[in-house]
C-alpha cells in the first residue's frame, strides 16, 4: 500500500502545531515533526496528537532539515508543510488521488497568504505556487534561507490551496525579517556573492516596483501597501547586511 509523510519543521509552535497536525493526518498514514529544540509544548502537543517528533540541531540551515527528514521515513510520497499552514478540502482530495497514483510526477500547490487578519491576492504576498509533494529519493533541497526542492519529474499543479496563517503582528514580521536577512546575507557572502555600495538601494527600488505597481499590492488596501513598503525594507537589508560582511572582511584583510 502506497504510504504518504507529512513532514513539518518545528521549533516553539505551541500555538499552531495542534490544528496543522489535525489537518495534515487528512491525508497523512505519518505526520513527521522536525524540530530543532522546542522549549514549549509543541512536542508535547505533537505526541498527544499522535505525530513523531525527531530533533535536529538547525544551523541556520532550513534546506538541511528538509533533506534530514528525508533520513527518517520509508514512506513511498512525503509532503512537506510548515507549521502554519493548512490543506483546503479541494488540496485534500487532490493529494489523497495523486498520492493513489504513479509516482512519475512532482506536485506543486498554490498557496495563499492569511496574516494580520485578512487573505492576500496582489503584492508581496499574492498566493504564490510552491512544490512540495514528492516521491521519496527523488528530491533534494538547497540554500539556508528561502530554501527550494531541486526534483527531475515533471510538475504538476493540484486543484485547491494551502492557506498560509503567517504574521499575527507587525512586531512578528520584523523579527522574522531582521533573522532570515541575516541568515541571507551570510549565506550568500560564504558563497562568494559580492555586491557594490548602491546595491540596497537599487534592489530595493526595483522590488518595491514589483510588488506595488506589477502585482498591485495597492489593491489590497492599506495593509497591502504597508506590505510593499515592508518587502522594501526587507530588500535593502538583505543587501546591507550582505554590504556591512565585505566591508568588515576587507578591513580585517588590511
Amino acid at each position: 500500500m502506497t504510504r504518504l509523510c507529512v513532514i513539518i519543521l518545528t521549533k516553539n509552535e505551541e500555538k499552531k502545531i495542534g490544528a496543522t497536525i489535525a489537518n495534515a493526518q487528512q491525508v497523512a498514514d505519518d505526520v513527521l515533526l522536525i524540530d530543532s529544540g522546542s522549549t514549549d509544548r509543541t512536542l508535547a502537543i505533537a505526541k498527544e496528537a499522535g505525530a513523531r517528533a525527531v530533533y535536529h540541531a538547525l544551523n541556520e540551515d532550513f534546506a538541511a532539515q528538509r533533506n534530514f527528514a528525508l533520513t527518517q521515513t520509508d514512506a513511498d510520497w512525503v509532503l512537506y508543510l510548515d507549521a502554519d499552514e493548512h490543506l483546503n478540502d479541494v488540496l485534500q482530495a487532490a493529494v489523497r488521488k495523486a498520492v493513489a497514483g504513479e509516482a512519475s510526477r512532482q506536485y506543486v500547490l498554490e498557496r495563499k497568504t492569511v496574516a494580520f487578519g485578512r487573505t492576500y491576492n496582489h503584492g508581496a504576498m499574492r498566493p504564490d505556487y510552491v512544490p512540495r509533494l514528492f516521491p521519496r529519493g527523488t528530491v533534494h533541497w538547497v540554500s539556508k534561507v528561502h530554501e527550494r526542492p531541486v526534483c527531475d519529474l515533471p510538475s504538476v499543479t493540484l486543484p485547491g490551496y494551502v492557506e498560509h496563517y503567517t504574521y499575527e503582528s507587525w512586531q512578528a514580521w520584523a523579527q522574522k525579517a531582521n533573522h532570515y536577512t541575516t541568515i541571507w546575507a551570510e549565506d550568500s557572502y560564504a558563497r562568494g556573492k559580492r555586491v557594490g555600495g548602491s546595491a540596497a538601494v537599487t534592489h530595493s527600488l526595483a522590488g518595491f516596483v514589483k510588488v506595488f505597481f506589477l502585482r498591485a499590492g495597492f489593491l489590497d488596501g492599506w495593509p497591502g501597501i504597508y506590505l510593499c513598503f515592508c518587502h522594501w525594507f526587507y530588500t535593502m537589508l538583505k543587501y546591507m547586511k550582505l554590504y556591512e560582511l565585505q566591508q568588515k572582511s576587507s578591513k580585517k584583510g588590511e
